[in-house]
C-alpha cells in the first residue's frame, strides 16, 4: 500500500502543477489584449488630437476669408466717406465702416485664440505620437515574451504528461478511478492527515481511524470523502528535553536488586 501511497500523492503533485500551468497559459492572452487596449485608447487620443488641429486649420480658413471681406469693407466705406453729401449718408457710411473694423478685428482675436489652440494641441499630439510609439514597442515585447512564456509551459506540461502517463499505470485501477473522480468534484482527490486532523477539509479523523493510517492504510475522510493518508515524514521530531524526562522516569521507575 505503501507504494500505491506514494505514487498517487506524486500524481497528485503532477496534477495539480498541470492545472497551474493550465491557468497560466489561459491568463496569457490577457495580457496581450491589456497591452492592446493601452495602445488602442492611446491611437484613439492621437487620432482625436489630429482631427482636432484639421478643424481648427479649417477654421483659421474660413476666418481668414471673412477677416479679409470686412477689411475690404472698411476700405469701400473710407473711399465713399469722400463722396457723401449729406450728414445722414456720413452717418450711415461711418457707421458700417466701424461695423467693419470692429468685426475684423474680432475675427483676427478668434484666430489668434485658434493658432494658441493649434499649438497646445500640437504639443500634444507630439507627447501622444511618442507614447504610441512606446506603447507599440511595448505590445511587441509582450508578445514575444509570452511567446516565449508559452513555449515554456508547452515543454513543461508535455514533460508533465510523459511522468503522468508513468504513474498511472502504478496505481490500482480501483484507486485512479476514485482519484480521478475526487479531483474533478473538489480539485483534489488525496489529502494528508496531520495531527489527527485532513488537511484537505481540516475536519479531524476519529481516533481508529488515525491508528489505521498510521500503520499505512490509505483510507477516506469521513468528511470531505477525499483519499486520506498518512505520512511519518511530515511527524515533528520529539522535544530532546522531553526525551530526556522520559529517560529520568524510566531510570526511577526501574525496580531495585537487593543485596
Amino acid at each position: 500500500m505503501q507504494a500505491q501511497i506514494e505514487s498517487l500523492v506524486k500524481l497528485q503533485a503532477v496534477e495539480l502543477e498541470r492545472t497551474r500551468l493550465t491557468q497560466a497559459a489561459r491568463a496569457l492572452p490577457a495580457e496581450i489584449a491589456q497591452a492592446q487596449a493601452a495602445l488602442t485608447a492611446v491611437e484613439h487620443e492621437a487620432s482625436e488630437a489630429t482631427a482636432s488641429l484639421s478643424r481648427e486649420e479649417t477654421l483659421r480658413t474660413r476666418l481668414e476669408r471673412e477677416i479679409d471681406s470686412q477689411r475690404k469693407k472698411a476700405a469701400h466705406y473710407r473711399a465713399q466717406q469722400d463722396s457723401v453729401t449729406t450728414p445722414a449718408q456720413a452717418n450711415a457710411v461711418e457707421h458700417e465702416l466701424h461695423f467693419a473694423e470692429a468685426e475684423a478685428e474680432r475675427l483676427e482675436n478668434e484666430e489668434f485664440a485658434s493658432l494658441e489652440r493649434s499649438e497646445a494641441q500640437e504639443a500634444a499630439l507630439a507627447a501622444l505620437r511618442a507614447q504610441v510609439e512606446s506603447l507599440a514597442a511595448s505590445l511587441d515585447k509582450t508578445r514575444d515574451r509570452i511567446a516565449l512564456r508559452q513555449e515554456e509551459i508547452d515543454r513543461a506540461q508535455a514533460a508533465l504528461s510523459a511522468e503522468r502517463g508513468a504513474l498511472r499505470p502504478l496505481i490500482d485501477s480501483e484507486l485512479l478511478i476514485r482519484f480521478d473522480r475526487l479531483c474533478g468534484s473538489r480539485g483534489i482527490g488525496l489529502a494528508r492527515a496531520e495531527n489527527q486532523q485532513c488537511t484537505g477539509c481540516s475536519m479531524g479523523v476519529r481516533a481508529q481511524t488515525w491508528n489505521q493510517l498510521r500503520e499505512g492504510e490509505l483510507l477516506s475522510c469521513d468528511s470531505c470523502s477525499r483519499l486520506l493518508y498518512w505520512d511519518p515524514a511530515m511527524t515533528p521530531a520529539p522535544d530532546a528535553s522531553m526525551l530526556q524526562e522520559a529517560k529520568s522516569k524510566r531510570r526511577v521507575s526501574k525496580p531495585q536488586t537487593e543485596d
